[in-house]
């Protein structure tokens, strides 16, 4: 191999290592701090027009009745703001919704009882 073909080798190598770091840096933002939960909703429609928006499943193995109820009505409050967006809209029938929330763990351990 030329000393050209071992510089060009080097610098590859080289940029897809920093590409490596750089990627770790910014999935470690929020990943570290907080949980994602996902949530399930539907939306019908009738006319282009939605008629009713119902929370399925919130998917939480760990979470307490009172995380469940404040999840679940903050996904219903995201399904209702995103209920006409071009991608969600439908003549008739009914949308399904996999809605991610994503929370802090300490915001996460402050819903009590209480906070419903």
């Amino acid at each position: 191999m030329s000393k050209l073909g071992i510089t060009y080798l080097f610098f590859m190598i080289l940029g897809f290592g920093l590409n490596t770091i750089e990627a770790q840096t910014y999935n470690t933002g929020y990943s570290k701090d907080s949980l994602q939960i996902k949530v399930y909703t539907e939306i019908d429609y009738v006319n282009r027009e939605a008629k009713d928006i119902r929370l399925l499943k919130v998917f939480c193995d760990y979470c307490t009745d009172a995380q469940i109820s404040k999840i679940g009505y903050g996904a219903l409050r995201r399904a209702h703001t995103e209920r006409y967006y071009p991608e969600n809209v439908l003549e008739n029938g009914t949308k399904k919704l996999a809605i991610i929330i994503r929370i802090s763990k300490d915001d996460f351990k402050e819903i009590e009882n209480d906070s419903i």
